[in-house]
C-alpha cells in the first residue's frame, strides 16, 4: 500500500503527478502545512519529521524529500519506464539530474529569492544562476526532454517547478516548448484533478 501525505498546490503535487504517470494504486492523505506566507499550520497526522510534504509511506516504510521519493517510486515501478534502472544505460545521468535538482538548482534559486545570489562563496559552491540556466538550456536545446528523447521522472522535477513559477527556469522559446510538452501529458491532468480533496 502506498500513501502520499500531500498538501494541495505544494511540492507534493509533483508526486501526485508521478504516481499517475506510474499507474500506481495509492491513497492520498491531505495535510495542512505551514505556507511561505505564514498561513497554515503543522498537521499532527503528518509522518514527515519536519511536518512538511511530500511524505510517502509504503508498507510502513517512510520516504521523504521529492528526489528520494521519485527515485524510490521509479525503482518500485520499473515497467513504467520513467527512469533507467540499475545497470541500464542512462542510469548515471538520471541520478545526476535528480541530485543536481536538489543539490544545486534548489539552493541557487533559493539564494536568488532571498537576495544572496551575489555571494561569491555560495556561487562557488552551488554555481550561479547564469551557469544553472546555461546548463538547462543547453540540455533542452539538444533534446526534447532532460534525459533525451524520452520523458522521465527528472522532467517531473524541472517541469513542475516551471509550471508553478515560470521564472525559475531559463527564459525563451526552448523552455516554453518544453513546459508545454510536459503539460500536455494526460497524467498531469489526472493529478491536477486530485490535487485538492474532493470536498474542497
Amino acid at each position: 500500500m502506498l500513501t502520499l501525505y500531500h498538501a494541495p498546490q505544494s511540492r507534493s503535487s509533483r508526486i501526485v503527478w508521478l504516481l499517475e504517470e506510474l499507474g500506481a494504486d495509492y491513497d492520498i492523505a491531505y495535510m495542512n502545512i505551514v505556507r511561505a506566507d505564514g498561513s497554515g499550520a503543522a498537521d499532527a497526522g503528518n509522518p514527515h519529521p519536519d511536518k512538511k510534504v511530500p511524505a510517502l509511506v509504503h508498507d510502513g516504510e517512510l520516504v521523504t524529500e521529492s528526489t528520494a521519493i521519485m527515485l524510490y517510486l521509479t525503482d518500485l515501478f520499473p515497467d513504467a519506464a520513467l527512469a533507467p534502472q540499475v545497470g541500464k544505460a542512462g542510469r548515471g545521468a538520471y541520478l545526476t539530474w535528480l541530485a543536481y535538482y536538489s543539490g544545486v538548482m534548489e539552493p541557487v534559486l533559493n539564494h536568488q529569492f532571498v537576495g544572496l545570489d551575489g555571494h561569491e562563496g555560495l556561487a562557488r559552491t552551488f554555481r550561479s544562476r547564469k551557469e544553472l540556466d546555461a546548463r538547462i538550456l543547453g540540455t533542452l536545446e539538444g533534446a526534447p526532454y532532460i534525459m533525451g528523447e524520452a520523458f522521465t521522472a527528472a522532467d517531473l522535477l524541472f517541469a513542475s517547478l516551471g509550471h508553478v513559477v515560470r521564472e525559475m527556469l531559463p527564459a525563451g522559446d526552448t523552455v516554453d516548448a518544453y513546459l508545454a510538452r510536459c503539460a500536455d501529458r494526460p497524467a498531469l491532468a489526472a493529478a491536477r484533478a486530485k490535487d485538492s480533496p474532493p470536498s474542497a
